[in-house]
């Protein structure tokens, strides 16, 4: 009996959006010549800023769309949003467990993040020993405490979340004090190397020959070279 195959599961790349067939060389060439058109008449110097209106069907996919006018839109099944801001934890009906950012700092109180995320995680602490606690005793009664320490997690979490920006613009500084350095150093080698340059030319330079001093040493070696010459001749006539 033939041994089976093992069935192969494979799936293949989607396909195309049907619009790609609109990007010919002849549409592209179209609609630029209908933005330079438009762009004179408005009296704009990029024509690439231009929207047209009314354009025919086969163009229409070749005009980017505009912004979403409320600011949200949906890719992949994820929605995203223009302006992106942090979700307050009472949109997702979760107990807030440290002040809301319109009551903080009042009364010339700093709201200092670093003591509320050592509060959070020692009552997270706290609240785990409980649970194990309540797990050996009466684990029904321990549904109560799972809720409290997950309210902990997500205010850690939510409160973890609002230093984002601030990470954001110190990685940037980072990447920007890290390239200004390279950029430093780069400099200073090639100053160096120029420096370095510029001695050995000025001590190639310093290196003088007198041109007396060249014509006695050709002088004399033509003199040497005539005068070996003359004598091997001299041996060879003796010889003969």
């Amino acid at each position: 009996m033939e041994e089976e195959q093992p069935q192969q599961v494979s799936s293949t790349w989607p396909p195309p959006p049907p619009f790609w067939r609109d990007f010919t060389p002849e549409n592209l060439a179209r609609i630029n010549e209908l933005r330079k058109q438009e762009a004179e008449r408005q009296g704009v110097e990029d024509a690439s800023k231009v929207r047209l209106e009314g354009l025919p069907r086969e163009l229409r996919n070749l005009q980017p769309p505009l912004e979403p006018a409320d600011g949200v839109w949906r890719v992949f099944g994820d929605t995203y949003r223009l302006n992106d801001e942090l979700p307050r934890l009472e949109e997702s009906n979760i107990r807030r467990l440290f002040p809301n950012p319109e009551e903080r700092d009042r009364d010339g109180k700093h709201f200092d993040r670093a003591l509320i995320l050592k509060r959070l995680a020692k009552s997270l602490l706290l609240n785990f020993l409980e649970l194990v606690g309540l797990l050996a005793i009466n684990p029904e009664a321990a549904e109560e405490k799972s809720a409290d320490i997950r309210d902990l997690v997500i205010n850690f979490h939510h409160l973890v979340n609002e230093y984002r920006p601030h990470q954001a613009r110190e990685s940037l500084i980072s990447m920007m004090q890290a390239q200004l350095d390279r950029t430093r150093a780069e400099t200073n080698a090639i100053r160096d190397a120029k420096d370095k340059a510029e001695r050995i030319m000025e001590g190639l330079g310093s290196l003088k020959i007198e041109d007396d001093l060249i014509s006695t040493l050709t002088a004399s070696s033509k003199k040497e070279f005539w005068a070996q010459e003359s004598e091997t001749w001299l041996s060879v006539i003796q010889d003969i």
